[in-house]
């Protein structure tokens, strides 16, 4: 093995598969939470070079494990000889890795209502995936230390990142900023769309029997997601893939009333307290 592979095998130390709800979960559900907090309280207004900063930053720690989870799972070695092979079905395009599509862009374009959208997109429809992930993540976990702390972090700052771009919008949190995440989320599966079909041929080709399936919506594979895995096999594939926008809309709607009202009541009890030491 060269240097570059000595590296990658370096990450590739093995750990018992952790469990749901054992105590590495729920290590990282602690450190998410104590992350979130910090965030909401000691940067939900600070000036917007220190803003984009926070932004920055996440997105290269998401990057850069990333980047390593996909070198460590095309490295094989066997003892003797060191093969590579691309798995093309962790391809780096799904729900929960539009953060590292749309925090770039946050990070750098100015402020506005594109800029709005893109926050929109991440506190309600990113924050799901991340939340589905903490929630249930036994199909997550594996034997090799890095994916474990690499899924860990990335779904944990989605959240982390989710509620911080709800608090720091909260003077207009209203129904108007959650619309603005619809069109957003709607051109991301567009693009899945247009990878699914235009990768399906060169897969099929070069990786026979391979999985290239990204957001879960090709035509050439099932849908394995709850419910959606249903809906796919009942209607034509257009009318799934509007079934599928509206259906993740519909539980980023409810996502955005939860965090309307925590806000409102995190919000009440800062005024309370407020009017009581003035009294």
């Amino acid at each position: 093995m060269n240097f570059f592979e000595r590296f990658l095998y370096f990450f590739e130390g093995k750990m018992q598969i952790p469990t749901s709800f054992g105590w590495f979960h729920l290590m990282f559900v602690g450190i998410t939470v104590l992350l979130t907090v910090f965030l909401c309280l000691k940067f939900r207004d600070c000036d917007d070079k220190i803003f984009r900063r926070i932004v920055l930053i996440t997105w290269i720690v998401i990057v850069v494990l990333e980047v390593l989870k996909q070198l460590v799972f095309a490295f094989e070695y066997d003892g003797y000889t060191v093969t590579w092979k691309y798995q093309w079905y962790i391809f780096p395009y799904q729900l929960c890795d539009t953060p590292t599509y749309v925090l770039p862009l946050i990070a750098f374009i100015k402020e506005g209502k594109f800029r709005n959208a893109l926050m929109s997109h991440l506190a309600f429809f990113a924050m799901f995936g991340g939340l589905v992930v903490f929630i249930y993540p036994n199909n997550v976990f594996a034997s090799t230390t890095l994916i474990n702390f690499q899924t860990m972090i990335h779904h944990g700052s989605q959240i982390a990142m989710g509620v911080f771009f709800a608090v720091r919008n909260r003077r207009n949190f209203n129904l108007g900023f959650f619309l603005k995440a619809i069109p957003v989320f709607a051109a991301l599966v567009s693009v899945a769309i247009i990878l699914n079909e235009s990768m399906y041929g060169y897969v099929s080709t070069n990786a026979p029997g391979d999985v290239f399936n990204v957001f879960y919506i090709s035509r050439h594979f099932p849908c394995t997601l709850p419910i959606l895995s249903e809906v796919y096999k009942a209607v034509p594939y257009p009318v799934f893939c509007l079934i599928y926008i509206l259906g993740f809309a519909l539980v980023a709607f409810v996502v955005y009333n939860i965090e309307k009202l925590i806000i409102s009541l995190v919000g009440r009890k800062a005024s309370s307290n407020a009017e009581q030491n003035n009294a």
